[in-house]
């Protein structure tokens, strides 16, 4: 690995380990008279956004290796410090409830059909592709193609998986939003839906940029 990358790494760890720490006790206010249970919305949300947020992290690190184009990787960096920072929150409140971090034979996003109805269409909620986790997480092959590519070529790839990506972050953090009862989660699960949106649409300008389109 390169000093370049190493440093972000670390960057990641402290940013982790500073927010888990203070925001431990945000969740336990607000309406938090009571621990959610390990099956509840806030509780899998706080798990599947966690490893959502941790492979944009990951796509943000191989492309400011893959590209030297200030603007792209400007953006790669505040997807990654944003995104290690939430992650951060959400595993210090799963820590704080006494909840593990993953469930054996817990399926991903068995929360989203809490609350009753069918929500499949909920915001152009997508659902996850072959050979992916959970909707908008890119596969094993399509992170290894991206750390082949380089220049404009790389600038394409990534910003076509993010925006896939921040799509399907948003249809959970609106799940969230509709489901979860934590107060202080609900929030930051709005603040992640206008943000991303914020986003895409700073990505789309820049793929048209580049002669590209959205890959749907």
């Amino acid at each position: 690995m390169t000093r370049t990358h190493w440093a972000a790494i670390a960057a990641v760890v402290l940013a982790l380990l500073f927010a888990g720490a203070a925001t431990v006790a945000s969740a336990g206010d607000g309406d938090g008279s009571r621990t959610p249970a390990s099956d509840s919305a806030d509780a899998g949300f706080a798990r599947d956004m966690s490893l959502h947020h941790q492979q944009a992290v990951e796509m943000s690190f191989i492309i400011r290796d893959r590209t030297k184009n200030e603007e792209i990787r400007r953006l790669a960096y505040d997807i990654a410090n944003t995104q290690a920072n939430q992650r951060g929150m959400m595993l210090g409140w799963l820590d704080l409830w006494g909840l593990p971090v993953t469930t054996a034979g817990s399926e991903p996003m068995a929360w989203m059909s809490q609350g009753g109805g069918d929500h499949s269409g909920h915001s152009g909620q997508q659902s996850a592709g072959e050979g992916s986790l959970m909707p908008g997480m890119a596969t094993k092959a399509q992170l290894e193609k991206l750390g082949t590519l380089s220049g404009k070529a790389a600038e394409v790839e990534f910003l076509q998986l993010m925006i896939v990506h921040h799509n399907g972050g948003v249809a959970m953090a609106e799940g969230c939003v509709r489901l979860c009862t934590v107060a202080p989660e609900k929030q930051l699960a709005q603040g992640m839906v206008d943000a991303q949106r914020s986003e895409v649409e700073l990505m789309v300008d820049l793929l048209k940029g580049r002669g590209a389109q959205v890959r749907t």
